[in-house]
């Protein structure tokens, strides 16, 4: 390894080998190649003098790139299409006059962006399902088991520790349907010509517009798509973009959310994300198990997020037909949203895997603030023996002041409830008041929930890329 020059890091440390390959030029080029070789073979279908002997030829070399005679002619000629025109036809001997026959730099350019975005979210599909899967196990493990709620961070309504899973699973399961949306409907750039008026195929096929016609579609279906884009400029519309690293950055957000609530709740010693045998959590503080993998989701999801605005100002700055301000964006942006896309879906995974709640700790932390949610019960049970709504509501009220500052100012446990059991105004002994505060008491409909969600909403969705399910997840770092 060189360690004198800059390595990406989402390639040296978070993305899949996988994610990484749909956008390396091995990938990239080899998909040019392919182009190359359906355009002449529809060419071909449909009346052109081009050879089975040429397109044979051409076909044997797809995989067996000359990538240095390539970059020796870009340095020459300056044009990226053009030095691969000539590296394919040095080992094309018979075929290199009909390399790339009518067609303009973005046919190659930009029908493999469209093609290398549709094979990435098809990768980012596995990853979203199997860390849905996880947490569908964890909610239903957790369905019962009680926890305090929050809002606005402060103690709530208890709800189950399952329940508050299926808010995450929910966010992750509507980024779902939209990357399956997407991946449904994209469309190829197609065969448009230079300004996407198919001027050149139009002289080539002598005037025949149905030629034109069939010879996009024959190139759309040899590469696996159902469409091509009505009309273009130079290039497809970089809306497309948007709308592709749209869906990233909203998986991103469902993560950051998610992540940061497992931060929280590992603050609070309820939940803790896996810590390996040797792992460090910091190099002064021996004692401390960081939440280093779901803060590193949170910061890689606060760059896809911002990642997005990218593609949305090269949408809004194209000019007319089309100018070259997109290119270098793009060819950082989109690959780079995805790679970091792919790293925290498979942290994702890896943290979802092995989730520890400590449930001692939790039902600590619900004893300390029960007492002041069991009084609506306790004191509409009250009214039912006779006692005086009002008298009631304000001996609850004074002694609820009395035991907030017991925990606050003093540090002490809080009493509330021994106050109320010792108080007959009440008129319910000790063992009624307390069958009063059983924690399940408190979390309505939440375990049924849990398991509606699960039934209605997320098993169809894993019953039917069930075969995507069981990857493994070997993080770098």
């Amino acid at each position: 390894m060189n360690y004198s020059t800059y390595k990406n890091p989402l390639t040296d440390r978070y993305c899949s080998k996988d994610m990484s390959y749909i956008f390396s030029p091995k990938f990239k080029f080899s998909t040019w190649r392919k182009l190359w070789v359906v355009l002449a073979e529809g060419e071909k279908e449909l009346g052109i003098d081009i050879t089975d002997e040429q397109i044979k030829e051409l076909r044997e070399n797809v995989e067996n790139i000359n990538f240095e005679d390539a970059r020796k002619i870009e340095k020459e000629v300056r044009h990226d299409v053009m030095s691969h025109v000539k590296a394919y036809g040095m080992q094309c001997d018979k075929a290199k006059g009909i390399i790339h026959l009518g067609a303009t730099s973005a046919y190659v350019g930009d029908n493999t962006d469209v093609i290398q975005m549709n094979e990435a979210l098809k990768l980012i599909r596995i990853k979203l399902v199997n860390l849905i899967n996880n947490l569908k196990e964890f909610a239903l493990k957790y369905k019962d088991t009680p926890t305090l709620g929050f809002t606005h961070f402060q103690p709530a309504q208890l709800t189950t520790v399952g329940k508050r899973a299926t808010l995450w699973a929910q966010d992750l399961a509507i980024d779902l349907e939209d990357l399956n949306y997407r991946i449904d409907n994209m469309k190829l750039r197609g065969v448009k010509g230079t300004t996407g008026t198919q001027a050149s195929f139009l002289s080539l096929f002598d005037g025949d517009h149905e030629k034109v016609r069939e010879l996009d579609k024959i190139v759309c279906e040899k590469m696996g798509y159902s469409f091509s884009y009505a009309v273009s400029g130079q290039t497809y519309t970089r809306k497309l973009d948007y709308q592709v690293v749209s869906i990233l950055s909203g998986i991103a957000q469902s993560m950051h959310k998610m992540t940061n609530d497992i931060r929280l709740l590992q603050s609070l010693k309820e939940i803790e994300e896996p810590f390996e045998k040797n792992q460090i959590g910091s190099s002064a503080m021996a004692y401390k198990r960081n939440p280093m993998r779901s803060e590193r989701i949170s910061s890689l999801s606060k760059y896809i997020i911002t990642e997005s605005i990218s593609p949305a100002l090269v949408e809004a700055t194209q000019w007319l037909e089309r100018s070259l301000d997109d290119s270098a964006n793009k060819r950082l942006s989109i690959p780079q949203a995805f790679m970091a896309t792919d790293a925290i879906l498979e942290i994702g995974i890896n943290i979802t895997d092995g989730l520890v709640v400590y449930e001692n700790m939790i039902n600590k932390h619900i004893n300390e603030e029960l007492p002041f949610m069991a009084t609506e019960n306790i004191l509409m049970e009250a009214v039912k023996r006779g006692g005086d709504r009002q008298e009631l509501h304000e001996i609850i009220r004074e002694y609820s002041m009395k035991a907030s500052y017991r925990v606050k100012q003093e540090g002490k446990d809080n009493n509330l409830i021994d106050l109320i059991i010792n108080d007959p105004s009440f008129k319910m002994t000790k063992d009624e008041i307390l069958s009063i505060m059983n924690p399940k008491n408190f979390i309505g409909r939440a375990p049924e929930q849990v398991v509606e969600f699960v039934n209605d909403v997320l098993n169809p969705i894993l019953s039917e890329y069930k075969d995507l399910l069981g990857i493994d997840v070997d993080l770098h770092v």
